[in-house]
């Protein structure tokens, strides 16, 4: 029978275990759309964490010693939700995730901006002159005999209610 040393126990469990954290850290991936940040992880089971860029508050990165020397840290994302803040843990490149982060943020805020303002309701004197036109618009298609007094009647009723 063969003996085997009691620290070949424990260099054999620790060679698993790292091998088990490294093979996690290669599955997990992330996106960063244009709404949202997601992080999907697992190796037996998978786990989704979703941020939406319009919820998140604040963006911060912790990266330790060996962090900073094998390039990969901690983010954590303050968000407006009910969840408060979720932490994504060991992120290659965490300054290139964070930059990118906020310059989605930016873009969300500049294409939300420019939805707003191009969805506004118009305004009043607008409306008066396409309710005009309109008015017009049938006036004329009844002349044309296109629209006979009956509908022209129910449409500018119509308009007028």
């Amino acid at each position: 029978m063969l003996y085997l040393p009691k620290y070949w126990y424990f260099i054999s469990i620790s060679v698993l275990y790292l091998g088990l954290k490294l093979k996690q850290r290669h599955n997990n991936l992330w996106a960063i759309t244009n709404l949202r940040i997601v992080d999907e992880e697992g190796l037996f089971s998978s786990n989704t964490k979703e941020s939406p860029l319009d919820k998140i508050n604040n963006v911060s990165l912790h990266q330790s010693f060996t962090g900073s020397i094998f390039g990969y840290g901690n983010i954590e994302i303050q968000t407006a939700a009910e969840a408060g803040a979720t932490v994504y843990r060991m992120v290659d490149s965490p300054k290139k995730v964070r930059d990118a982060i906020s310059s989605a943020q930016e873009e969300y805020s500049v294409n939300h901006a420019k939805r707003a303002s191009s969805q506004q309701a118009p305004s009043i004197k607008d409306d008066k002159v396409g309710f005009a036109a309109e008015l017009e618009r049938l006036f004329e298609l009844k002349q044309k005999g296109v629209l006979s007094e009956e509908e022209y009647q129910k449409r500018k009723s119509r308009m007028l209610d």
